[in-house]
Protein backbone atom coordinates (compact mmCIF):
# COMPACT_ATOMS: atom_id res chain seq x y z
CA UNK A 1 0.00 0.00 0.00
CA UNK A 2 1.44 3.53 -1.17
CA UNK A 3 2.11 6.35 1.19
CA UNK A 4 -0.75 8.32 -1.13
CA UNK A 5 -3.53 4.97 -0.78
CA UNK A 6 -3.05 5.40 3.15
CA UNK A 7 -3.22 9.29 3.31
CA UNK A 8 -6.47 8.52 1.22
CA UNK A 9 -7.60 6.53 3.25
CA UNK A 10 -6.55 8.42 6.77
CA UNK A 11 -8.76 11.29 5.31
CA UNK A 12 -11.77 9.39 4.28
CA UNK A 13 -11.86 7.92 7.85
CA UNK A 14 -11.77 10.93 9.16
CA UNK A 15 -14.30 12.35 7.15
CA UNK A 16 -16.77 10.08 8.68
CA UNK A 17 -15.41 9.86 12.44
CA UNK A 18 -18.14 10.37 14.75
CA UNK A 19 -16.33 11.31 17.58
CA UNK A 20 -13.77 14.67 17.99
CA UNK A 21 -11.02 13.28 20.19
CA UNK A 22 -10.02 10.71 17.63
CA UNK A 23 -10.79 12.90 14.98
CA UNK A 24 -8.47 15.51 16.47
CA UNK A 25 -5.98 12.90 17.06
CA UNK A 26 -6.08 11.30 13.10
CA UNK A 27 -6.12 15.22 11.90
CA UNK A 28 -2.63 15.94 13.93
CA UNK A 29 -1.06 12.50 12.12
CA UNK A 30 -2.37 13.24 9.00
CA UNK A 31 -0.98 16.62 9.09
CA UNK A 32 2.22 15.49 10.31
CA UNK A 33 2.47 12.85 8.04
CA UNK A 34 1.93 15.56 4.97
CA UNK A 35 4.96 17.79 6.77
CA UNK A 36 6.87 18.57 3.36
CA UNK A 37 9.82 19.77 6.01
CA UNK A 38 10.45 16.27 7.62
CA UNK A 39 10.07 14.23 4.25
CA UNK A 40 13.83 12.86 4.48
CA UNK A 41 13.31 12.63 8.34
CA UNK A 42 13.38 9.05 8.81
CA UNK A 43 13.58 8.51 12.65
CA UNK A 44 10.71 10.52 13.38
CA UNK A 45 8.28 13.90 12.14
CA UNK A 46 7.00 12.78 8.89
CA UNK A 47 8.48 9.23 8.28
CA UNK A 48 7.09 8.37 12.09
CA UNK A 49 3.71 9.97 11.16
CA UNK A 50 3.37 8.08 8.14
CA UNK A 51 4.44 4.88 9.72
CA UNK A 52 1.78 5.07 12.13
CA UNK A 53 -0.60 5.87 9.83
CA UNK A 54 0.37 3.02 7.88
CA UNK A 55 -0.31 0.38 11.05
CA UNK A 56 -3.40 1.64 11.41
CA UNK A 57 -5.05 1.67 8.56
CA UNK A 58 -3.47 -1.93 6.97
CA UNK A 59 -6.52 -3.43 8.15
CA UNK A 60 -8.82 -3.46 10.51
CA UNK A 61 -9.70 -4.90 14.41
CA UNK A 62 -10.11 -8.49 13.39
CA UNK A 63 -13.98 -9.67 15.00
CA UNK A 64 -13.62 -12.99 16.38
CA UNK A 65 -14.65 -15.15 18.79
CA UNK A 66 -13.57 -13.05 21.33
CA UNK A 67 -15.32 -10.16 19.66
CA UNK A 68 -12.90 -6.98 18.93
CA UNK A 69 -9.86 -5.77 21.11
CA UNK A 70 -7.32 -3.43 20.97
CA UNK A 71 -5.13 -0.32 22.27
CA UNK A 72 -7.87 2.80 21.95
CA UNK A 73 -7.01 5.26 19.50
CA UNK A 74 -8.63 6.75 15.03
CA UNK A 75 -8.50 4.00 12.61
CA UNK A 76 -10.25 0.41 12.08
CA UNK A 77 -6.91 -1.08 13.69
CA UNK A 78 -7.84 0.73 17.39
CA UNK A 79 -10.86 0.72 19.33
CA UNK A 80 -12.97 3.57 18.76
CA UNK A 81 -16.42 4.82 18.15
CA UNK A 82 -16.39 4.59 14.40
CA UNK A 83 -15.51 0.70 14.95
CA UNK A 84 -18.15 0.37 17.79
CA UNK A 85 -20.70 1.63 15.38
CA UNK A 86 -19.81 -0.22 12.56
CA UNK A 87 -19.74 -3.67 15.02
CA UNK A 88 -23.05 -2.87 16.66
CA UNK A 89 -25.12 -2.42 13.15
CA UNK A 90 -23.23 -5.74 12.25
CA UNK A 91 -24.26 -7.19 14.84
CA UNK A 92 -27.96 -6.23 14.55
CA UNK A 93 -27.95 -6.83 10.59
CA UNK A 94 -27.09 -10.20 11.51
CA UNK A 95 -29.90 -10.75 14.31
CA UNK A 96 -32.37 -9.32 12.18
CA UNK A 97 -31.21 -11.95 8.72
CA UNK A 98 -30.63 -14.99 10.58
CA UNK A 99 -32.70 -15.24 13.85
CA UNK A 100 -35.91 -15.54 14.53
CA UNK A 101 -36.67 -13.21 18.39
CA UNK A 102 -36.65 -15.17 21.22
CA UNK A 103 -39.84 -13.30 21.89
CA UNK A 104 -41.19 -13.93 18.28
CA UNK A 105 -41.51 -10.18 18.22
CA UNK A 106 -38.99 -7.98 18.89
CA UNK A 107 -34.75 -8.83 18.83
CA UNK A 108 -33.41 -8.02 22.38
CA UNK A 109 -30.17 -6.85 23.08
CA UNK A 110 -28.41 -6.23 26.65
CA UNK A 111 -25.88 -4.18 26.77
CA UNK A 112 -23.22 -3.89 29.76
CA UNK A 113 -20.17 -2.18 30.19
CA UNK A 114 -17.15 -1.38 32.41
CA UNK A 115 -15.21 1.35 33.74
CA UNK A 116 -12.27 1.76 31.29
CA UNK A 117 -12.05 4.74 29.19
CA UNK A 118 -14.38 4.89 26.41
CA UNK A 119 -16.45 1.86 27.91
CA UNK A 120 -19.70 4.15 28.57
CA UNK A 121 -19.72 5.74 25.11
CA UNK A 122 -19.23 2.54 23.31
CA UNK A 123 -21.96 1.01 25.30
CA UNK A 124 -24.17 4.46 24.41
CA UNK A 125 -23.17 4.11 20.82
CA UNK A 126 -24.25 0.44 20.60
CA UNK A 127 -27.56 0.99 21.96
CA UNK A 128 -28.27 4.33 19.67
CA UNK A 129 -27.22 1.87 16.89
CA UNK A 130 -29.50 -1.19 17.66
CA UNK A 131 -32.43 0.82 18.95
CA UNK A 132 -31.78 2.23 15.21
CA UNK A 133 -32.23 -0.35 13.79
CA UNK A 134 -35.40 -1.19 15.57
CA UNK A 135 -34.23 -3.66 17.81
CA UNK A 136 -35.13 -3.41 21.55
CA UNK A 137 -32.72 -2.81 24.23
CA UNK A 138 -31.62 -2.44 27.94
CA UNK A 139 -28.24 -1.28 29.23
CA UNK A 140 -27.18 -2.45 32.51
CA UNK A 141 -27.47 0.77 34.94
CA UNK A 142 -23.95 0.96 36.16
CA UNK A 143 -20.27 -0.48 35.33
CA UNK A 144 -20.90 -3.70 36.15
CA UNK A 145 -18.83 -6.89 36.12
CA UNK A 146 -19.22 -9.00 32.77
CA UNK A 147 -20.88 -12.24 34.52
CA UNK A 148 -23.86 -9.71 35.39
CA UNK A 149 -24.23 -8.63 31.41
CA UNK A 150 -24.37 -13.07 31.28
CA UNK A 151 -26.17 -13.04 33.71
CA UNK A 152 -28.49 -11.00 32.43
CA UNK A 153 -28.80 -12.43 28.92
CA UNK A 154 -29.95 -15.77 30.28
CA UNK A 155 -32.00 -14.08 32.67
CA UNK A 156 -34.39 -11.60 30.57
CA UNK A 157 -34.21 -14.17 27.94
CA UNK A 158 -32.33 -11.35 25.68
CA UNK A 159 -31.26 -12.24 21.80
CA UNK A 160 -27.62 -11.24 22.66
CA UNK A 161 -25.39 -9.59 24.83
CA UNK A 162 -22.98 -7.04 24.37
CA UNK A 163 -20.36 -6.15 26.79
CA UNK A 164 -18.01 -3.62 26.31
CA UNK A 165 -14.60 -4.30 28.09
CA UNK A 166 -11.07 -5.32 27.57
CA UNK A 167 -10.69 -7.77 30.70
CA UNK A 168 -7.11 -7.75 31.84
CA UNK A 169 -5.56 -5.80 29.34
CA UNK A 170 -3.53 -2.81 29.74
CA UNK A 171 -4.93 0.74 30.48
CA UNK A 172 -4.89 1.50 26.60
CA UNK A 173 -6.97 -0.88 25.84
CA UNK A 174 -10.69 -1.45 25.63
CA UNK A 175 -12.75 -4.75 24.02
CA UNK A 176 -16.28 -5.67 22.84
CA UNK A 177 -17.80 -8.93 23.69
CA UNK A 178 -20.85 -10.78 22.48
CA UNK A 179 -22.63 -13.03 23.79
CA UNK A 180 -25.78 -15.02 22.12
CA UNK A 181 -28.86 -15.51 23.82
CA UNK A 182 -32.23 -18.04 22.40
CA UNK A 183 -30.35 -21.41 21.34
CA UNK A 184 -26.92 -20.65 22.42
CA UNK A 185 -28.48 -19.84 25.68
CA UNK A 186 -26.15 -16.91 26.90
CA UNK A 187 -22.49 -17.74 25.55
CA UNK A 188 -20.12 -16.08 23.79
CA UNK A 189 -19.81 -16.63 20.13
CA UNK A 190 -18.32 -19.32 18.13
CA UNK A 191 -17.64 -20.19 14.71
CA UNK A 192 -19.39 -19.76 12.11
CA UNK A 193 -21.15 -16.97 14.14
CA UNK A 194 -18.53 -14.74 14.17
CA UNK A 195 -17.85 -14.87 10.69
CA UNK A 196 -21.28 -13.81 9.99
CA UNK A 197 -21.03 -11.01 12.10
CA UNK A 198 -17.76 -9.91 11.04
CA UNK A 199 -19.31 -10.13 7.26
CA UNK A 200 -22.15 -7.99 8.48
CA UNK A 201 -19.83 -5.73 9.63
CA UNK A 202 -17.62 -5.17 6.66
CA UNK A 203 -21.01 -3.88 4.97
CA UNK A 204 -21.31 -0.67 7.30
CA UNK A 205 -19.42 1.47 4.79
CA UNK A 206 -20.26 4.30 6.66
CA UNK A 207 -20.59 5.65 9.92
CA UNK A 208 -22.63 8.22 9.29
CA UNK A 209 -25.18 6.50 7.20
CA UNK A 210 -25.90 3.83 9.90
CA UNK A 211 -29.32 5.20 11.99
CA UNK A 212 -28.65 6.32 15.54
CA UNK A 213 -31.53 7.19 17.96
CA UNK A 214 -30.06 8.77 20.96
CA UNK A 215 -32.89 7.57 22.91
CA UNK A 216 -35.45 4.81 23.16
CA UNK A 217 -33.31 2.34 25.32
CA UNK A 218 -34.22 0.88 28.87
CA UNK A 219 -31.58 1.59 31.81
CA UNK A 220 -32.31 -1.93 34.01
CA UNK A 221 -32.57 -1.13 37.55
CA UNK A 222 -30.39 -2.67 40.33
CA UNK A 223 -32.68 -5.49 40.68
CA UNK A 224 -30.62 -7.08 37.83
CA UNK A 225 -27.78 -6.88 40.13
CA UNK A 226 -29.92 -8.30 43.13
CA UNK A 227 -31.07 -11.12 41.02
CA UNK A 228 -27.61 -11.86 40.13
CA UNK A 229 -26.75 -11.64 43.70
CA UNK A 230 -29.90 -14.30 44.81
CA UNK A 231 -27.98 -16.78 42.08
CA UNK A 232 -24.99 -16.41 43.43
CA UNK A 233 -25.82 -16.83 47.26
CA UNK A 234 -27.93 -20.06 46.32
CA UNK A 235 -24.95 -21.82 45.71
CA UNK A 236 -23.76 -22.39 48.98
CA UNK A 237 -24.48 -24.50 51.77
CA UNK A 238 -27.10 -22.12 54.02
CA UNK A 239 -25.82 -24.09 57.14
CA UNK A 240 -22.13 -24.05 56.23
CA UNK A 241 -19.34 -22.57 57.82
CA UNK A 242 -18.35 -19.34 57.51
CA UNK A 243 -15.53 -18.26 59.84
CA UNK A 244 -12.95 -17.50 57.66
CA UNK A 245 -11.22 -13.95 57.52
CA UNK A 246 -10.33 -12.79 53.62
CA UNK A 247 -8.79 -10.10 51.71
CA UNK A 248 -10.11 -8.82 48.57
CA UNK A 249 -8.88 -7.23 45.85
CA UNK A 250 -10.48 -5.39 42.65
CA UNK A 251 -7.35 -4.85 40.58
CA UNK A 252 -9.25 -1.19 40.06
CA UNK A 253 -11.79 -2.80 38.24
CA UNK A 254 -15.56 -2.98 38.57
CA UNK A 255 -16.01 -6.36 40.82
CA UNK A 256 -15.35 -4.46 43.94
CA UNK A 257 -18.83 -3.74 45.41
CA UNK A 258 -20.51 -6.51 43.74
CA UNK A 259 -17.99 -9.22 45.16
CA UNK A 260 -18.13 -7.76 48.75
CA UNK A 261 -22.14 -7.53 48.59
CA UNK A 262 -21.66 -11.48 47.16
CA UNK A 263 -19.27 -12.54 50.15
CA UNK A 264 -21.61 -10.58 52.77
CA UNK A 265 -25.15 -12.28 51.28
CA UNK A 266 -23.28 -15.56 51.99
CA UNK A 267 -22.64 -14.79 55.31
CA UNK A 268 -18.72 -13.95 55.30
CA UNK A 269 -18.64 -10.32 57.02
CA UNK A 270 -14.76 -10.57 58.17
CA UNK A 271 -13.72 -9.39 54.83
CA UNK A 272 -11.00 -6.86 54.08
CA UNK A 273 -10.88 -5.01 50.75
CA UNK A 274 -7.88 -3.50 49.78
CA UNK A 275 -8.64 0.21 49.80
CA UNK A 276 -6.25 1.80 47.20
CA UNK A 277 -7.24 -0.59 44.43
CA UNK A 278 -11.29 -1.21 45.47
CA UNK A 279 -12.93 2.03 43.09
CA UNK A 280 -12.42 1.52 39.39
CA UNK A 281 -9.39 3.25 37.99
CA UNK A 282 -9.22 3.39 34.27
CA UNK A 283 -5.25 3.63 34.73
CA UNK A 284 -4.71 0.86 37.29
CA UNK A 285 -2.35 3.18 38.85
CA UNK A 286 -1.00 0.68 41.42
CA UNK A 287 -0.34 -2.30 39.13
CA UNK A 288 1.79 -2.60 36.11
CA UNK A 289 -0.41 -5.17 34.66
CA UNK A 290 -4.18 -5.19 35.82
CA UNK A 291 -3.81 -9.12 35.52
CA UNK A 292 -3.65 -11.23 39.10
CA UNK A 293 -1.45 -14.10 36.94
CA UNK A 294 1.18 -11.15 36.88
CA UNK A 295 4.21 -10.28 39.50
CA UNK A 296 3.68 -7.99 41.70
CA UNK A 297 -0.09 -7.68 41.02
CA UNK A 298 -1.18 -9.46 44.56
CA UNK A 299 1.84 -7.45 46.32
CA UNK A 300 -0.33 -4.91 47.96
CA UNK A 301 -3.40 -7.67 48.97
CA UNK A 302 -0.23 -10.17 50.43
CA UNK A 303 0.90 -6.87 52.22
CA UNK A 304 -2.71 -6.43 54.19
CA UNK A 305 -3.33 -10.23 54.61
CA UNK A 306 -0.18 -10.42 57.03
CA UNK A 307 -1.21 -7.41 58.41
CA UNK A 308 -4.61 -8.79 59.45
CA UNK A 309 -3.98 -12.57 59.47
CA UNK A 310 -5.99 -13.59 57.10
CA UNK A 311 -6.76 -16.90 55.77
CA UNK A 312 -7.34 -16.65 52.33
CA UNK A 313 -6.20 -14.11 49.70
CA UNK A 314 -9.46 -13.49 46.36
CA UNK A 315 -8.79 -11.09 43.87
CA UNK A 316 -10.71 -10.38 40.64
CA UNK A 317 -9.26 -8.89 36.81
CA UNK A 318 -11.18 -5.54 36.21
CA UNK A 319 -14.09 -7.10 34.76
CA UNK A 320 -13.88 -9.55 37.73
CA UNK A 321 -14.77 -12.64 35.43
CA UNK A 322 -11.09 -14.41 36.68
CA UNK A 323 -10.63 -14.69 39.92
CA UNK A 324 -7.52 -15.97 41.54
CA UNK A 325 -6.63 -16.80 44.92
CA UNK A 326 -3.72 -17.22 47.61
CA UNK A 327 -3.33 -19.15 50.79
CA UNK A 328 -0.82 -18.25 53.99
CA UNK A 329 2.49 -20.90 53.84
CA UNK A 330 4.49 -22.16 56.95
CA UNK A 331 7.00 -19.09 56.90
CA UNK A 332 4.56 -16.61 56.80
CA UNK A 333 4.31 -15.96 53.12
CA UNK A 334 1.62 -16.16 50.76
CA UNK A 335 1.37 -18.35 47.68
CA UNK A 336 -0.63 -17.82 44.85
CA UNK A 337 -2.49 -21.02 44.17
CA UNK A 338 -2.34 -21.81 40.51
CA UNK A 339 -5.43 -21.77 37.94
CA UNK A 340 -4.88 -25.32 37.48
CA UNK A 341 -5.13 -26.01 41.59
CA UNK A 342 -8.25 -23.54 42.11
CA UNK A 343 -9.53 -25.53 39.19
CA UNK A 344 -9.15 -29.31 40.76
CA UNK A 345 -10.14 -27.94 44.00
CA UNK A 346 -13.77 -26.27 42.57
CA UNK A 347 -14.19 -29.72 40.75
CA UNK A 348 -14.06 -31.69 43.55
CA UNK A 349 -15.99 -29.93 45.68
CA UNK A 350 -18.71 -29.56 43.64
CA UNK A 351 -19.03 -32.86 42.30
CA UNK A 352 -19.79 -33.61 46.13
CA UNK A 353 -22.96 -31.20 45.68
CA UNK A 354 -23.80 -30.15 42.47
CA UNK A 355 -26.56 -31.44 40.10
CA UNK A 356 -25.71 -34.55 37.83
CA UNK A 357 -23.61 -33.69 34.86
CA UNK A 358 -20.26 -33.87 33.46
CA UNK A 359 -17.09 -32.09 34.60
CA UNK A 360 -15.31 -29.68 31.80
CA UNK A 361 -11.92 -28.03 31.31
CA UNK A 362 -10.21 -26.95 28.05
CA UNK A 363 -7.37 -29.08 26.76
CA UNK A 364 -4.88 -27.03 28.10
CA UNK A 365 -6.18 -27.19 31.74
CA UNK A 366 -4.80 -29.55 34.04
CA UNK A 367 -5.63 -33.60 33.06
CA UNK A 368 -6.33 -34.21 37.16
CA UNK A 369 -10.10 -32.73 36.28
CA UNK A 370 -10.27 -35.78 34.54
CA UNK A 371 -9.28 -38.11 37.14
CA UNK A 372 -11.68 -36.03 39.98
CA UNK A 373 -13.92 -37.04 37.70
CA UNK A 374 -14.10 -40.45 37.50
CA UNK A 375 -13.91 -40.74 41.06
CA UNK A 376 -17.46 -39.45 41.17
CA UNK A 377 -18.51 -41.07 38.54
CA UNK A 378 -19.17 -37.90 36.31
CA UNK A 379 -18.12 -37.71 32.66
CA UNK A 380 -15.59 -35.51 31.83
CA UNK A 381 -15.05 -33.32 28.11
CA UNK A 382 -11.99 -31.42 26.98
CA UNK A 383 -12.72 -28.34 24.78
CA UNK A 384 -11.26 -25.84 22.94
CA UNK A 385 -9.86 -23.04 24.71
CA UNK A 386 -12.16 -20.58 26.07
CA UNK A 387 -15.60 -20.87 27.89
CA UNK A 388 -17.55 -19.82 24.56
CA UNK A 389 -16.24 -23.82 24.31
CA UNK A 390 -16.43 -25.27 27.74
CA UNK A 391 -20.02 -23.68 28.71
CA UNK A 392 -21.37 -25.93 25.32
CA UNK A 393 -20.61 -29.13 26.91
CA UNK A 394 -23.82 -30.80 27.08
CA UNK A 395 -25.33 -31.24 30.65
CA UNK A 396 -22.22 -29.06 32.32
CA UNK A 397 -22.05 -29.04 35.90
CA UNK A 398 -18.88 -27.18 35.77
CA UNK A 399 -15.86 -26.16 33.66
CA UNK A 400 -12.55 -24.57 34.09
CA UNK A 401 -9.89 -22.95 32.11
CA UNK A 402 -5.73 -22.57 34.17
CA UNK A 403 -5.71 -19.12 33.32
CA UNK A 404 -8.37 -18.30 36.22
CA UNK A 405 -11.33 -18.66 34.94
CA UNK A 406 -14.37 -20.73 36.77
CA UNK A 407 -18.03 -21.37 35.62
CA UNK A 408 -19.50 -22.63 38.90
CA UNK A 409 -22.88 -21.94 38.01
CA UNK A 410 -23.64 -23.18 34.27
CA UNK A 411 -27.55 -22.66 34.70
CA UNK A 412 -27.04 -18.63 35.68
CA UNK A 413 -24.04 -18.05 34.21
CA UNK A 414 -22.44 -19.79 31.03
CA UNK A 415 -19.15 -17.89 31.25
CA UNK A 416 -16.53 -17.60 33.60
CA UNK A 417 -17.62 -15.83 36.57
CA UNK A 418 -15.09 -14.30 39.44
CA UNK A 419 -17.54 -13.28 41.81
CA UNK A 420 -19.51 -17.00 42.06
CA UNK A 421 -16.13 -18.62 42.24
CA UNK A 422 -14.78 -15.85 45.33
CA UNK A 423 -17.91 -17.47 47.03
CA UNK A 424 -17.64 -20.79 46.37
CA UNK A 425 -14.22 -21.34 47.03
CA UNK A 426 -14.70 -19.22 50.39
CA UNK A 427 -16.91 -21.95 51.24
CA UNK A 428 -14.81 -24.42 50.62
CA UNK A 429 -11.86 -22.91 52.79
CA UNK A 430 -14.37 -22.09 55.58
CA UNK A 431 -15.17 -25.59 55.60
CA UNK A 432 -11.90 -26.89 55.54
CA UNK A 433 -10.91 -25.07 58.02
CA UNK A 434 -13.81 -25.99 60.66
CA UNK A 435 -12.32 -29.11 60.00
CA UNK A 436 -8.84 -28.16 61.22
CA UNK A 437 -7.80 -28.29 57.44
CA UNK A 438 -6.43 -25.85 54.58
CA UNK A 439 -7.07 -25.72 50.96
CA UNK A 440 -3.15 -26.83 50.87
CA UNK A 441 -3.98 -30.13 52.74
CA UNK A 442 -6.97 -31.03 50.40
CA UNK A 443 -4.48 -30.31 47.70
CA UNK A 444 -1.97 -32.85 49.10
CA UNK A 445 -4.79 -35.08 49.96
CA UNK A 446 -6.16 -34.77 46.16
CA UNK A 447 -2.69 -35.18 44.77
CA UNK A 448 -2.49 -38.53 47.25
CA UNK A 449 -5.07 -39.69 45.78
CA UNK A 450 -4.48 -39.09 42.01
CA UNK A 451 -1.09 -38.22 41.05
CA UNK A 452 0.81 -34.96 41.39
CA UNK A 453 0.06 -33.37 38.16
CA UNK A 454 1.99 -29.94 37.54
CA UNK A 455 2.16 -27.80 34.87
CA UNK A 456 4.14 -24.93 34.25
CA UNK A 457 4.21 -22.32 30.48
CA UNK A 458 6.28 -21.10 28.34
CA UNK A 459 5.26 -18.24 26.38
CA UNK A 460 6.81 -16.39 23.63
CA UNK A 461 6.82 -12.85 22.11
CA UNK A 462 7.43 -12.38 18.53
CA UNK A 463 7.33 -9.15 16.32
CA UNK A 464 5.29 -10.45 13.41
CA UNK A 465 2.35 -12.97 13.14
CA UNK A 466 4.36 -14.42 10.34
CA UNK A 467 6.84 -15.33 12.44
CA UNK A 468 4.46 -16.88 14.74
CA UNK A 469 3.03 -18.96 11.40
CA UNK A 470 6.49 -20.37 11.03
CA UNK A 471 7.45 -21.42 14.07
CA UNK A 472 4.52 -23.54 13.69
CA UNK A 473 5.04 -24.48 10.38
CA UNK A 474 8.14 -26.05 10.96
CA UNK A 475 7.22 -28.02 14.65
CA UNK A 476 4.25 -29.36 12.31
CA UNK A 477 6.68 -30.48 9.85
CA UNK A 478 9.29 -32.06 12.07
CA UNK A 479 7.77 -32.80 15.94
CA UNK A 480 10.07 -34.17 18.74
CA UNK A 481 10.32 -37.89 18.60
CA UNK A 482 11.91 -37.59 22.54
CA UNK A 483 11.13 -34.81 25.38
CA UNK A 484 12.36 -35.33 28.90
CA UNK A 485 14.20 -38.53 28.08
CA UNK A 486 10.39 -39.84 27.94
CA UNK A 487 9.17 -41.40 23.85
CA UNK A 488 6.43 -38.99 22.09
CA UNK A 489 3.88 -41.41 21.24
CA UNK A 490 1.13 -39.37 20.16
CA UNK A 491 1.47 -36.55 17.85
CA UNK A 492 -2.00 -34.53 17.49
CA UNK A 493 -2.29 -32.01 14.85
CA UNK A 494 -5.49 -30.16 16.09
CA UNK A 495 -5.54 -27.69 12.64
CA UNK A 496 -6.36 -30.59 10.91
CA UNK A 497 -6.97 -33.37 12.38
CA UNK A 498 -4.16 -35.09 11.60
CA UNK A 499 -0.77 -36.73 12.84
CA UNK A 500 0.03 -40.00 14.22
CA UNK A 501 -3.40 -39.64 15.87
CA UNK A 502 -6.38 -37.36 14.66
CA UNK A 503 -8.22 -35.02 17.54
CA UNK A 504 -11.76 -35.39 18.10
CA UNK A 505 -11.89 -31.04 18.52
CA UNK A 506 -13.28 -28.98 16.36
CA UNK A 507 -10.07 -27.48 14.38
CA UNK A 508 -7.77 -25.17 15.95
CA UNK A 509 -4.49 -24.06 15.11
CA UNK A 510 -2.74 -25.96 17.91
CA UNK A 511 -0.28 -29.04 18.54
CA UNK A 512 -0.45 -31.95 21.47
CA UNK A 513 2.50 -33.89 21.81
CA UNK A 514 2.45 -36.87 24.43
CA UNK A 515 4.89 -38.60 25.85
CA UNK A 516 5.44 -42.53 27.04
CA UNK A 517 5.60 -41.56 30.63
CA UNK A 518 1.95 -39.09 30.64
CA UNK A 519 3.87 -35.82 30.04
CA UNK A 520 2.03 -33.55 27.60
CA UNK A 521 3.13 -30.32 25.53
CA UNK A 522 0.22 -28.05 23.75
CA UNK A 523 1.44 -25.05 21.45
CA UNK A 524 -0.65 -22.54 20.47
CA UNK A 525 -0.51 -18.85 18.95
CA UNK A 526 -2.38 -16.73 21.42
CA UNK A 527 -5.75 -15.27 20.72
CA UNK A 528 -4.71 -11.79 21.52
CA UNK A 529 -1.43 -10.68 21.82
CA UNK A 530 1.53 -11.81 19.35
CA UNK A 531 2.80 -14.92 21.53
CA UNK A 532 3.49 -18.45 21.00
CA UNK A 533 2.11 -20.50 24.32
CA UNK A 534 3.14 -23.97 25.06
CA UNK A 535 1.63 -25.50 28.00
CA UNK A 536 3.41 -28.31 29.69
CA UNK A 537 2.29 -31.01 32.16
CA UNK A 538 3.71 -34.50 33.65
CA UNK A 539 2.29 -37.00 35.93
CA UNK A 540 3.69 -38.75 38.97
CA UNK A 541 2.09 -41.54 40.77
CA UNK A 542 2.35 -41.59 44.50
CA UNK A 543 3.72 -44.55 45.60
CA UNK A 544 2.36 -46.27 48.65
CA UNK A 545 5.60 -46.70 50.23
CA UNK A 546 7.81 -45.11 47.91
CA UNK A 547 11.80 -45.66 47.81
CA UNK A 548 13.50 -47.14 50.68
CA UNK A 549 15.33 -44.84 53.01
CA UNK A 550 18.01 -47.13 53.98
CA UNK A 551 16.15 -48.38 56.96
CA UNK A 552 13.98 -50.79 54.58
CA UNK A 553 11.08 -48.95 56.61
CA UNK A 554 8.18 -47.85 54.09
CA UNK A 555 8.14 -43.98 53.84
CA UNK A 556 4.37 -42.74 55.14
CA UNK A 557 2.22 -40.53 52.94
CA UNK A 558 3.96 -37.01 53.74
CA UNK A 559 7.56 -38.67 52.35
CA UNK A 560 5.69 -40.66 49.81
CA UNK A 561 3.94 -37.09 48.12
CA UNK A 562 7.14 -35.09 48.40
CA UNK A 563 9.05 -37.35 46.48
CA UNK A 564 6.38 -37.60 43.81
CA UNK A 565 6.47 -33.97 43.80
CA UNK A 566 10.24 -34.09 43.51
CA UNK A 567 10.42 -36.18 40.57
CA UNK A 568 7.31 -34.21 39.24
CA UNK A 569 9.84 -31.12 39.29
CA UNK A 570 12.78 -32.80 37.77
CA UNK A 571 10.74 -34.07 34.95
CA UNK A 572 9.52 -30.81 34.22
CA UNK A 573 12.97 -29.11 34.30
CA UNK A 574 13.78 -31.79 31.93
CA UNK A 575 10.66 -31.01 30.11
CA UNK A 576 11.24 -27.04 29.96
CA UNK A 577 14.18 -27.33 28.55
CA UNK A 578 13.50 -29.45 25.64
CA UNK A 579 10.78 -27.35 24.52
CA UNK A 580 12.71 -24.28 24.76
CA UNK A 581 15.29 -25.57 22.49
CA UNK A 582 12.71 -26.73 19.89
CA UNK A 583 11.23 -23.49 20.05
CA UNK A 584 14.72 -22.09 19.47
CA UNK A 585 14.84 -23.62 15.95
Amino acid sequence: MTTGDVLAQAQAWLADDPDPHTRAELGALLEQAQNDDDASDTGGGAAAAREELRERFSGSLEFGTAGLRGALGAGPKRMNRAVVVRAARGLANYLVRNRTPVDGHVHHVVIGYDARHGSHQFAVDSAAVCVGAGLRVSVLPSTLPTPILAFAVRHLDADAGIMVTASHNPAQDNGYKVYLGGPDEGAQIVPPTDEEIATCIAEVTSVAEVPRVEQGWTILTEDIVVSYLQSVARLVAPEGCRTLRIVLTSMHGVGGTTALSALRDAGFTDVHPVVAQAQPDPEFPTVAFPNPEEPGALDQAFELATAVEADLVLAHDPDADRCAAAIPTADGSWHRLHGDEVGVLLGDHLARRTRAGPLACSIVSSRMLGAVATAHARGYAETLTGFKWICRVPGLAYGYEEALGYCVDPDSVRDKDGIATAVVLAELAAALRAGGRTLQDRLDALSTEHGVYLSDQISIRFEQDSDIARTMRRLRSTPPTSLADSRVERVEDLAASSGTTPSPLPPTDALRWLTATNARVILRPSGTEPKLKCYLEVVVAVGDDGPSDGSHQPRNAHAALAAARAEARSQMQRLYRDVERLLAG
